[in-house]
């Protein structure tokens, strides 16, 4: 089955609008609909290989998806050295349609010519153990990624798990009516936000957030922490953690250079 037949079979029974069309509720609004967020986890086979997956991407790999259309393509680095060795790349997509046209990258010529040390690997000599990769859709509270400021160095990938649908959906209203304003205000920057739609850990909301530096996002989440609708909204009936948030998992980190976010 093609990926783009597979795709629409898939979004089609999850409830989601199909790839050829817009959200309808967005479009009313006046926007052209929500963007699509892509997150990607290399874990590598071992540190030495981080340089040719990064090289791949810089060389071979994000030019190509620029030229398919994928306008911004963030890679990121762990902010501590880790085992195993993990590199997260995010593609931003503005529909789903796109999102299934990424599916075509092998099929461009300049990516092949500049990406072979990376796709010519022998099996005994591979540069990853495995992909990890999931699909979120822009809540209606932030539809669309925002770039961040330039010089951003801090930036915190954050997954809430709810212990169901139902609560899943509490958890992205939550930030739909009031906890989207409050992080702006606190200076918590958001990237994007996105209900996730295909991947692991389902359900679940997946956002990222950018600092100029860990200072700034010490005093962001300082600031969060102790304003006053904040304390309100997180004790309001239906919205307290232990209702809609099972699991956080919060991971940092840096911006590589070959970054487009």
């Amino acid at each position: 089955m093609k990926r783009s037949t597979f795709l629409k079979s898939t979004v089609a029974a999850a409830g989601i609008v199909g790839a050829s069309r817009a959200v309808p509720d967005a479009e009313a609004a006046g926007g052209a609909g929500p963007e699509y967020f892509e997150i990607r986890k290399y874990t590598l086979k071992t540190p030495e290989k981080r340089p040719i997956l990064e090289a791949y991407l810089k060389d071979a790999a994000i030019p190509a998806l620029n030229r398919l259309g994928v306008r911004n393509v963030g890679v990121f680095l762990p902010e501590k050295l880790e085992s195993p060795t993990v590199v997260y790349v995010v593609l931003r997509h503005t529909s789903l349609e796109q999102f299934a046209k990424s599916g075509e990258l092998l099929s461009d010529a300049a990516l092949q010519q500049k990406g072979a040390d990376y796709l010519g690997v022998p099996a005994t000599d591979v540069v990853f153990d495995r992909v990890e990769s999931w699909l979120t859709k822009g809540i209606e509270g932030m539809p669309a990624m925002a770039l961040p400021e330039k010089g951003s160095e801090v930036y915190q990938l954050r997954i809430y798990e709810s212990p169901s649908e139902k609560t899943a959906k509490k958890k992205i209203e939550m930030f739909n009516i009031g906890e989207l304003e409050i992080f702006k205000r606190s200076g918590l920057n958001a990237v994007f936000f996105g209900e996730t739609i295909v991947g692991p850990l389902m359900p679940n909301l997946t956002y990222m957030l950018a600092f100029s530096d860990v200072a700034a996002k010490e005093q962001g989440w300082n600031t969060f922490r102790v304003d006053p609708e904040w304390t309100k909204l997180k004790n309001t009936p239906g919205f307290t953690d232990k209702e809609i948030v099972s699991r956080i998992t919060n991971i940092m980190l840096v911006p590589a250079p070959c970054s487009q976010i």
